[in-house]
């Protein structure tokens, strides 16, 4: 003959009475607020490694290169990136970021000069990742699409249209 269980579906808290479930309570609350200290604490001394500068830093001259090898795509050689002089002012939309921390509300204003001379100025979107690595979509108005035809007639993938980049965070 089969040997009774006791009943689970209560966790058999009846026997252990009304006492105990609250200190299993208590314990776990106590650990999720030492937890969150020590986490608090951790960051508390951190800076941000994800500044205005950095990020302005790295675009200008990621663009620039990509900027170069565009127009030689399309049969302008001879450009460098000195010559485009990209210049972009960053700033994050989200308020009290204080332009600082990862996010995808990242806008740069990018200003530089074509292969004619002339002053090129266009918005860019950047998702920033917190390991400095980031993504960057410009105005297909301004440089153009996804697509492009080089000088041969192929069709290739625009290097500005969106681009990758990463700087230092340390």
């Amino acid at each position: 003959m089969p040997r009774p269980t006791p009943d689970r579906s209560r966790g058999d808290r009846a026997s252990r009475g009304p006492a105990r479930g609250r200190l299993v309570r208590r314990a776990r609350l106590a650990g999720v607020a030492v937890t969150a200290a020590v986490l608090t604490a951790t960051l508390v001394g951190c800076s941000a490694d994800v500044t205005r500068p950095r990020v302005e830093g790295s675009l200008g001259p990621v663009f620039a290169n990509l900027y170069v090898q565009q127009q030689a795509l399309l049969g302008h050689p001879g450009l460098t990136p000195a010559a485009v002089a990209a210049r972009p002012t960053c700033h994050r939309t989200t308020p009290g970021s204080h332009d600082t921390g990862a996010g995808s509300d990242w806008i740069c204003q990018v200003g530089w000069s074509d292969g004619t001379g002339k002053s090129q100025n266009g918005k860019f979107e950047l998702q920033v990742r917190s390991n400095g690595c980031y993504q960057a979509g410009g105005p297909s108005r301004i440089v153009g699409p996804i697509m492009i035809r080089d000088v041969a007639g192929k069709s290739v993938i625009n290097p500005v249209f969106e681009f990758d980049g990463c700087f230092d965070t340390t």
